[in-house]
C-alpha cells in the first residue's frame, strides 16, 4: 500500500487483472468448518494455486476508485514463493504517484506562509518528543485547542457554500476521509 502526505484517503496498490481483462474479486480460501473467511485482494494471492484465479497482469489502484489505464505484465516464475512482495511493483506504484499529484495539484495551495509554519512546527515537535514528551504534548495541546476553537465554524461555513464533493476536491481527499474529517471538526453536522 502507498500513501501520500498530500491525498487524504488515497491509498494505493496493486490491483490485478485475469486472463482477458477481467477485474479480479477478492480470493476466498477455505478454512475447514470455520464461519467466517476473509477475502484477500494482495495481488500474489491470484497465482492461480489452489483453484485461486490466475491474473496475467497488475495495475495501480486507489482506494477512491481510481484505478491505473496501463497494465504490466506478471511474470510469475520471477515473483518469489515465499517473498511475494519482492517482486518489481515499481510500474503500478509510478502511476499511483502520479494519481496522487494530480489530486494534489487541483487541491487549494496552503499559503506559503502556514506551510513554513506547519513545516517549522513539525521539526520543533521532532526536536523535543524524545526528549521531553511531555513538552511535545503541550504543543499538540495548543494545537488542539485551536482546531476546537475553529474547526467547527469553518466546516459549517465551507459546506454551507460548497458541495462534499467540492470540498473533497479542494482538499484532495477521498468522499470517506472528507466525511470523516467533517464529523471530527463538526460532529453535529451528522
Amino acid at each position: 500500500m502507498w500513501e501520500s502526505d498530500g491525498a487524504e484517503g488515497h491509498v494505493g496498490g496493486v490491483g490485478v487483472l485475469l486472463e482477458g481483462g477481467a477485474v479480479a474479486g477478492p480470493v476466498y480460501v477455505g478454512r475447514g468448518g470455520s464461519g467466517c473467511v476473509p477475502g484477500f485482494t494482495d495481488w500474489w494471492s491470484y497465482d492461480g494455486a489452489l483453484r485461486r484465479p490466475l491474473a496475467d497482469r497488475m495495475r495501480a489502484v486507489c482506494a477512491c476508485g481510481w484505478h491505473g489505464d496501463a497494465t504490466y505484465p506478471i511474470a510469475w516464475e520471477l515473483v518469489p514463493d515465499s517473498e511475494p512482495f519482492l517482486y518489481d511493483t515499481s510500474g503500478p506504484e509510478r502511476d499511483w504517484t502520479a494519481h496522487a499529484r494530480q489530486v494534489d495539484a487541483v487541491a487549494v495551495p496552503v499559503p506559503e506562509d502556514v506551510a513554513r509554519l506547519i513545516s517549522a512546527l513539525r521539526e520543533r515537535l521532532d526536536e523535543v518528543e524524545d526528549d521531553d514528551p511531555l513538552t511535545a504534548l503541550r504543543i499538540i495541546g495548543a494545537l488542539d485547542a485551536v482546531i476546537e476553537t475553529d474547526a467547527a465554524h469553518v466546516t459549517r461555513l465551507a459546506t454551507s457554500r460548497h458541495t462534499d464533493r467540492e470540498i473533497a476536491a479542494a482538499l484532495g481527499s477521498t468522499d470517506k476521509a472528507l466525511a470523516a474529517r467533517l464529523h471530527r471538526y463538526d460532529s453535529s453536522r451528522f
